[in-house]
């Protein structure tokens, strides 16, 4: 009877787990633009 109840509460908490990592695995940083000026050797020498 207690392994069952260990067999359920680690199925449960799987199946949490795998709800969790549906909901938030996907989520992806906020994309913006970033330029640099690059400085070159020969360049115009600002």
């Amino acid at each position: 009877m207690r392994l069952i109840k260990v067999l359920v509460v680690l199925i449960l908490a799987a199946l949490f787990g795998l709800v969790g990592y549906a909901y938030f695995g996907d989520m992806q940083a906020d994309r913006q633009e970033v330029r640099k000026p690059i400085p070159t050797m020969g360049g115009s020498g600002d």
